[in-house]
């Protein structure tokens, strides 16, 4: 063979070689690095992350809602006679939300049907139709616990310097009416029952009570 002819075969084998240990064959072989594009994706899903991680701060602007001890001049009803469980589903609890659940007493009160009161805050959806929700689990309640008679159409009453909405409707049964009040606003909605009493004065009771509860 020529020496012309041996070194085109060399060349020929050289490069063989040099295709067969490229990087697509090599299992080792380091990835190529980030574009911007790649780098931005990635910064951005991170912060989308985080931002979309619950807090139990209360957005700045809305109103929450409090444990007292006396809303509206009540006592809140402690020691067994305290309400011990969840008597009326709130709905969807998120960890931004606060929840109060508690009964009242009257003045003198020591036994007896007690004034029921619950209300959540940072409400995600319409606080109306949470509203709503909480009307019908307290009619649930309250039929399961002493009222009568079928619920009248609610009616609105003044909802105080607080503003929003307040309205009442009666679980008419005679000798006794029991009374359903419920107010929503911006970000809060809270319903209770008032045992034994008209809906001009539960409605006026409410008020006080929530400009304790509501903050």
């Amino acid at each position: 063979m020529s020496s012309a002819r041996v070194a085109v075969a060399g060349a020929i084998v050289a490069a063989l070689a040099l295709t067969a240990c490229g990087p697509e064959n090599d299992d080792t072989a380091a990835p190529p690095p980030a574009t911007a594009t790649t780098t931005a994706t990635a910064t951005a899903t991170t912060a989308a992350t985080a931002t979309a991680q619950p807090t139990a701060a209360t957005p700045a602007g809305k109103r929450q809602v409090v444990e007292v001890r006396t809303a509206g001049g009540l006592a809140k009803t402690l020691g067994q006679d305290a309400v011990s469980d969840v008597a009326v589903d709130p709905g969807e609890m998120r960890d931004t939300m606060h929840m109060v659940l508690a009964n009242f007493d009257r003045p003198g009160q020591t036994s007896g049907r007690r004034i029921l009161l619950i209300a959540v805050d940072n409400i995600p959806e319409d606080p109306a139709k949470r509203r709503e929700h909480l009307w019908r689990g307290m009619i649930d309640y309250a039929l399961r616990n002493g009222s009568t008679g079928e619920p009248t159409t609610a009616t609105p009453f003044a909802a105080g310097p607080l503003g929003g909405s307040l309205e009442c409707l009666m679980l008419p049964q005679a000798p006794t009416t029991d009374v359903v009040c419920g107010w929503s606003d911006s970000s809060t909605a809270g319903v209770a029952l008032f045992p034994r009493t008209t809906p001009a004065e539960a409605a006026a009771l409410f008020a006080r009570m929530r400009g304790d509860i509501e903050k």
